[in-house]
């Protein structure tokens, strides 16, 4: 996934929720200033690999094999910590720090790479949070044009971005235990980001050529992307 590609999902996606640009853009800037680049040949394991992109859904207590039996592990926000407690160690965490920043800054001092993610509304945990962290485990991503050490891989939600990036570095087939997009448990703006994420995974798994399991019943009524 490329920005120019990523660029009119993301105004559609803007638009949306009436969320800004310019303050992904500070948020994005405020990153770059507080990391370095990561050296991208440490996700070379994505390439070939059958890649679970663990949600934080109830379901994923039920579906702990299906990452278990993966070669690769992506770990989406509290999905880290369900795993962690079933003895699966994800190998690549994804998060924007609103959740579980303590299990962030343990697993990347642990030299588990983390994908943080900064947006608009996060600026505060970003300057809170990422100078905590082991510099050299920290992939910064961003929403909109990447810029300096941050990179866009695509996605929205902490899920779909780890499931976006799997993408981007080669992976062969995505699984995703963990995820539930009628989750009664969640209010209305999560549930909004619910919808979106599962737009994404449709675009995303058409852009492959590849049927994800997830999606299986729910297709007719998924509006594409545009």
């Amino acid at each position: 996934m490329n920005f120019p590609t990523w660029n009119p999902v993301y105004e559609t996606i803007l638009a949306d929720f009436g969320f800004g640009r310019r303050e992904d853009e500070r948020a994005r800037d405020v990153l770059a200033d507080l990391t370095e680049s990561f050296d991208e040949g440490r996700l070379a394991r994505i390439e070939g690999a059958a890649v679970a992109v663990a949600g934080a859904g109830p379901s994923l207590p039920d579906d702990l094999e299906l990452a278990a039996e993966a070669d690769y592990v992506i770990a989406a926000s509290t999905a880290a910590d369900t795993l962690l407690a079933a003895g699966i160690e994800p190998d690549l965490f994804v998060t924007d720090i609103d959740k579980n920043p303590e299990t962030l800054r343990e697993l990347t001092r642990q030299g588990t790479p983390a994908a943080v993610h900064a947006h608009g509304d996060n600026i505060e945990l970003v300057e809170r949070w990422v100078p905590r962290l082991a510099a050299e485990n920290v992939l910064p991503t961003t929403q909109a044009a990447p810029k300096g050490p941050v990179e866009n891989f695509g996605g929205f939600t902490d899920g779909d971005r780890g499931a976006f990036l799997a993408d981007h570095f080669g992976a062969s087939e995505l699984r995703f235990p963990g995820w539930t997009f009628d989750d009664p448990s969640v209010g209305s703006m999560k549930a909004r980001k619910l919808r979106w994420a599962e737009r994404l995974l449709y675009w995303l798994e058409t852009r492959r050529g590849e049927r994800f399991a997830v999606l299986d019943g729910r297709r007719d009524g998924i509006e594409p992307v545009k």
